[in-house]
């Protein structure tokens, strides 16, 4: 049909230009539909005087608002010309009207406001257009208009008639959207939807919103009717149930779900003993009422036992060299650990039943423990699971609670197995050193069953209180430090350990790795971002300090950030960051080498620390001051490390008289040491050699040398012992710019562990004794232009034997030691002394 209401050769109503405006409450009236009014208010009354005595036509306009009297902003401008077609005043003064709506119009201006509204109107033409789709569209809102009214209590079946007798889709949208329960805005909505078209797909939405608002309404009757007879009807209608079902040979849902348990504990492959208790928790359920408290318990049991995968495993990829080649893919350097894991490879290409490794990688924050796990998985095809450790008190956070308890659940190794769906993944225990314990248990307690290959292929837990077998699971635990992990646990580990990286190998990390990846998190491409290796290596001297990558990846992520925001903004289209580009990318240096940029003084020893966060320098710091012979320290020491202190200075109490200090001294000064970073606590016999270098130095004023690294502890009689964490120690000297470091004799056989460049950049001086120490980091007079250090290192090994590449300077460093601790007289050491004492007393530098 053409544009237009009517069908060409129909005659178009007529519509006055001005016409009365009848505001109409919570109504809207359409074209062709017969509408009852009651007028009751003066205004609207005189409305309807008058315009019966003219032409019988109104302005039929929704109201917006629920207000006695709108006013033109309060009415919709869109509505429809009714004609007047019946009129009966009642007894009150009220009118009962039945209109009959003409033709949509629109409003154009008001042009009288009082007694009532009359405005300047014009006709809105609808655009309807024959097509396939406004058909299907039409036939549709019939099939849905008839479920309606099959639902709807308050349509009569007849409606459905007189809508099917309405052939124009146009009229037949608008006879069921005035007869349908719907909102005024969205009855006005249809009002003005003069596409004739989109007027069905809007009335097709609506009616399937009515239409699942009754259907739920109806199911929610339903329900309340069933619920009502339920009690006194279910045992009849069950034994019918069983009876028709016996009949037809269909089983009911509850005997479904026993039978379908039942297939499972036999596609399981569970072991005899898991088996008969999970048949007997299945005979215990099918007896059971569904009401009863303990079905959802012994079902949800059924539901774990049988979801459990005990015999599914990932078959091993047993390629070495491919296990090797993504090893190397993922990590740099780690030697120690991937040949372990080739290792395991290569023994379990041999023997098929091989008990799982249990691994403990130790190292600081930042080195790849995490990653390296998932690595792992890669390279040997497992599934890869990571359980997190850290601040876990509970002990049934890894055995599990027993059934007994509401909201009972297996540990986290069961629950971790389930979720590999394989009894053999890679099973990572995150943290391990970070357990607690409290009143809850001991959860390092509770993993010595897991991590124990001898008896984790019975691994029994609460919940499940049948033994699952764990042996074929590679467990991998990671630590930051062995020291809180239980002697007992840590025995059933081999640990390995990933020690810091070296400035070269963070530059090969950062470029291989690092950056490849945060470009591509940042949507840059290789070209559109270049940092070139002066520039990193600045990131790492002077805006990271560790031993891992971690800030390194987080410094390069912020470059790229800014490098990203330029090139949104159309700034720039790519970048070379260099070492000047730094302090405005990255803001001012944070770090800097702190050896190199100090001064040799009286009383401060450079030390070297073991943390967990890598190695570090530690400065000790010796003041001498006039007192009674008291010993103070302070720098939030541990035991240990204030009894090596206490040994350094009854050492240096009893060779003081061997270097000119009068043995009164101690008894009319106090002695002050203090290792500064105050409020992190430190401990450890290690600093024992740096204390007692910082002692001597202080009560005979000589100078020590920065550029001197030292590490060992002391005893009484001046013997170095042995340390821990040597790697760690070196890479922190070499960071900070120590030139030589001193250490224990027996930790010589560990310096194939550092690397060459390292050990070439480094003059490594091995120490039995702490005279030696002495005379590699002592000035024999206080001026700094005495021997080097390198010679003192040479007179230090060529008395103690050993490292004679270092001797060639032996023999002059005798004779000048020789000639400092020569006794000269008791009269001309106390007087040099009593020197020294005066500068001591004011200040020790």
């Amino acid at each position: 049909m053409p544009n237009g209401d009517f069908p060409m050769g129909m005659t178009e109503p007529y519509i006055p230009e001005i016409l009365p405006v009848l505001p109409l409450k919570d109504t809207v009236i359409y074209p062709h539909i017969i509408m009852p009014l009651l007028i009751t208010r003066e205004e609207y009354v005189k409305l309807i005087d008058d315009a019966l005595t003219a032409d019988r036509l109104v302005a039929a306009m929704a109201a917006k608002e629920e207000v006695e009297t709108p006013g033109p902003e309060q009415i919709y401008h869109m509505g429809t010309a009714a004609a007047i077609i019946r009129m009966l005043k009642l007894p009150d003064g009220s009118m009962q009207l039945f209109v009959q709506g003409v033709q949509r119009i629109r409003i154009v201006d008001f042009v009288q406001t009082h007694p009532y509204m009359k405005a300047r109107v014009e006709k809105v033409r609808e655009v309807v257009e024959k097509s396939v789709e406004v058909e299907g569209l039409a036939r549709n809102i019939l099939a849905q208009f008839k479920k309606i009214v099959s639902m709807a209590p308050y349509l009569p079946n007849e409606i459905f008639i007189a809508a099917m007798n309405i052939s124009e889709p146009n009229n037949l949208a608008d006879f069921i959207a005035s007869n349908i329960n719907i909102t005024l805005e969205e009855k006005q909505e249809l009002l003005e939807a003069v596409n004739v078209k989109e007027r069905l797909e809007k009335l097709t939405f609506y009616l399937n919103k009515e239409i699942e608002i009754l259907e739920i309404g109806s199911r929610i009757q339903s329900q309340v009717q069933t619920e009502m007879s339920k009690s006194q009807r279910e045992y009849f209608l069950r034994e019918q149930l069983k009876a028709i079902q016996k009949e037809l040979g269909e089983v009911d849902e509850r005997t479904m779900e026993i039978n379908e348990f039942r297939e499972k504990i036999e596609q399981s492959g569970m072991p005899e003993e898991a088996r008969k208790e999970a048949e007997r928790e299945l005979d215990r359920l099918a007896k059971m009422p569904v009401a009863a408290a303990e079905y959802t318990v012994a079902r949800t049991y059924l539901e774990w036992l049988t979801s459990l995968p005990w015999n599914v495993s990932t078959e091993d990829n047993l390629d070495i060299k491919r296990a090797r080649k993504i090893l190397d893919e993922d990590h740099y350097d780690l030697d120690k650990v991937k040949d372990r894991i080739i290792e395991y490879l290569a023994v379990r290409k041999l023997k098929e039943d091989m008990k799982g490794p249990i691994l403990c990688f130790v190292g600081p924050p930042g080195v790849g423990k995490t990653s390296l796990g998932q690595s792992i998985a890669r390279a040997l095809g497992r599934k890869f699971v990571r359980v997190s450790l850290g601040g876990m008190h509970d002990e049934a956070e890894i055995r599990g609670h027993r059934r007994t308890y509401i909201g009972a659940l297996p540990g986290r190794i069961i629950q971790g197995i389930r979720k590999a769906g394989s009894n053999n993944p890679v099973f990572m225990l995150d943290e391990v050193d970070k357990i607690g314990m409290d009143f809850r248990g001991d959860p390092a307690a509770a993993l010595l069953e897991v991590l124990d290959p001898e008896q984790n292929y019975s691994f029994s837990d609460h919940y499940l209180d049948v033994p699952f077998d764990l042996s074929k699971v590679m467990f991998i635990t990671t630590a930051n430090t062995v020291v809180p992990i239980p002697p007992a646990l840590l025995d059933r580990m081999e640990v390995l350990e990933l020690p810091g990286y070296t400035e070269v190998e963070k530059l090969y990390i950062a470029k291989e790795h690092l950056i490849p990846r945060q470009l591509e998190e940042h949507g840059l491409k290789k070209n559109q971002l270049t940092i070139t290796d002066e520039a990193l290596r600045a990131i790492i001297r002077g805006y990271t300090r560790e031993a891992g990558v971690r800030n390194l990846e987080r410094e390069i992520a912020s470059i790229c950030r800014k490098v990203a925001k330029d090139i949104a903004v159309g700034k720039r289209k790519s970048k070379k960051v260099t070492e000047k580009d730094l302090h405005d990318l990255l803001g001012p240096v944070r770090f800097r080498f702190e050896v190199l940029e100090e001064e040799d003084e009286v009383g401060v020893a450079t030390g070297l620390a073991w943390t967990e966060s890598g190695g570090d320098v530690l400065f000790v710091e010796c003041q001498v001051m006039p007192g009674s012979g008291e010993l103070v320290l302070t720098g939030k020491l541990g035991d240990v490390m204030q009894e090596s202190a206490k040994a350094a200075l009854t050492y240096c109490r009893s060779v003081a008289e061997r270097y000119g200090v009068d043995p009164e001294f101690f008894k009319k000064h106090d002695l002050h040491i203090h290792v500064p970073a105050g409020a992190i606590p430190k401990d450890g016999p290690s600093a024992g050699v740096t204390m007692a270098t910082a002692l001597i130095s202080a009560v005979t004023g000589r100078k020590v040398r920065k550029d001197v690294g030292m590490t060992g502890e002391i005893t009484l009689r001046g013997k170095v012992l042995p340390i821990g964490g040597l790697k760690e120690k070196v890479l922190a000297a070499h960071r900070s710019g120590v030139k030589t470091v001193i250490i224990p004799e027996e930790n010589k056989k560990y310096l194939e562990e550092i690397p060459d460049f390292i050990r070439k950049e480094l003059k490594f001086v091995p120490v039995t004794d702490i005279e030696q120490v002495f005379k590699v980091a002592l000035y024999p007079d206080g001026r700094a232009r005495s021997r080097s250090a390198e010679e003192a290192a040479g007179e230090a090994s060529a008395e103690g034997g050993e490292e004679k590449a270092v001797a060639r300077g032996a023999s002059s460093g005798r004779t000048a030691a020789r000639g400092n601790t020569t006794s000269t007289g008791k009269a001309a050491r106390r007087n040099a002394q009593a020197k020294r004492n005066s500068r001591s007393g004011k200040k020790a530098s």
